[in-house]
């Protein structure tokens, strides 16, 4: 197809913007960080949105990565966690910056005007979720490797995780964001994650013909993409018979004593999974989706910002930054590459709640909060 490339754009930026006939396509465009967020791409992409967003000859949007061999094969791994750990060292106030607009962006793709389309192909985690989950149609095929992982860094599941990971049937969100379990594509739709699988080899005619469709409306985007899609094989109601009766339980002490107390693989390799978090995020996580479950997106999304000002600041535990979850989460599985995370408390049985309270306690009034504009 003829794309016209946006004057937002150049073939050297991390973000790239496309129109063709009456859709503009997004493609993140990082492939050597498996298109791993910096603040510039969000600041790229939020600008593109909202310009076209009161564009009236545009009239959806569909969004892409591109992996080191070519388009497609990664939409989103996350942040740029490699930022994080350097910023929280430095004091960079950038870091503040990052997660105020990174939010933002994804209240207004939740709340986009015109239908939005996400190529979630290959890796879609973190931060990547954030951008796909609040879209209208959100595809993903056979190489998806989806997941919300961030308890395995010291951080909690963000960019909104407390009010999607809350909306999946069941208690499958709080399995999802304490374990950070890889979601199968088939899977994925069943847990209201994704809307249909296509397989990958299709993709690329499917992003050609979006720009050739004369009415793009959401009925027309359905068709299109669904026409496209393959069979789903819903293994869902087996998970939700092994996680709902665990994963329901009112606290993490008793959701690890029934784990402990059953001697099944399953169980016994979930609890492994548990083990290797923080223990200190993984109360913090429960905490974050039962919350969000009665919030609205704005709401969960204020929640959010405080959450992740008190991980990198954590006074209220007499620690710096330096000496945060977050902090020493990254430098084991980033910096150092160690895997062998100093968490602190060391056990999940150690962590009290005038540890996990105070995270919920917002460091702005309601009138300084950096979203108190959503």
């Amino acid at each position: 197809m003829s794309l016209t490339t946006a004057t937002l754009s150049s073939p050297t930026d991390d973000v790239l913007s496309e129109i063709s006939g009456s859709v503009g396509f997004i493609t993140l465009n990082r492939p050597a960080a498996l298109n791993a967020l910096s603040l510039g791409m969000i600041r790229s992409i939020t600008q593109v949105m909202t310009a076209w967003q009161s564009e009236p000859s545009i009239e959806a949007v569909a969004m892409r990565g591109v992996h080191k061999a070519g388009p497609f094969g990664a939409f989103c791994a996350g942040g740029d966690i490699r930022f994080f750990h350097q910023a929280a060292l430095a004091g960079d106030a950038a870091l503040e910056d990052f997660f105020t607009e990174e939010y933002a962006l994804n209240h207004l793709i939740h709340h986009y005007p015109k239908p939005t389309i996400a190529f979630m192909d290959g890796i879609v985690m973190g931060g990547g979720m954030g951008l796909a989950q609040g879209m209208s149609m959100r595809i993903v095929t056979e190489t998806t490797k989806m997941a919300m992982p961030e308890t395995q860094i010291g951080l909690f599941p963000d960019v909104g995780g407390g009010y999607f990971l809350s909306r999946c049937p069941g208690h499958i969100g709080e399995w999802l964001g304490l374990t950070g379990e890889l979601v199968a594509p088939n899977d994925a739709v069943a847990f209201g994650l994704a809307d249909a699988v296509v397989d990958s080899q299709s993709l690329p005619a499917l992003w050609q013909a979006l720009g050739t469709l004369a009415n793009p409306n959401k009925l027309a985007l359905h068709n299109l993409i669904n026409s496209n899609a393959v069979a789903n094989k819903d293994h869902s109601a087996r998970a939700r018979g092994l996680i709902d009766p665990i994963f329901s339980k009112s606290s993490l002490a008793e959701i690890v004593a029934t784990l402990q107390a059953d001697p099944s693989t399953w169980a016994q390799d979930t609890l492994t999974r548990l083990r290797h978090k923080s223990p200190l995020m993984l109360h913090v996580t429960l905490a974050q989706i039962r919350r969000a479950r009665s919030m609205t997106l704005a709401d969960d999304l204020r929640m959010e910002r405080d959450l992740v000002h008190h991980c990198f600041n954590p006074k209220h535990l007499d620690k710096t930054a330096a000496q945060s979850e977050t902090v020493e989460g990254i430098r084991a599985q980033a910096i150092d590459k160690d895997r062998t995370p100093r968490w602190s408390p060391a056990s999940i049985e150690e962590v009290t709640d005038a540890m996990v309270n105070p995270f919920f306690v917002s460091p702005w009034g309601a009138n300084s909060h950096p979203l108190r504009a959503l």
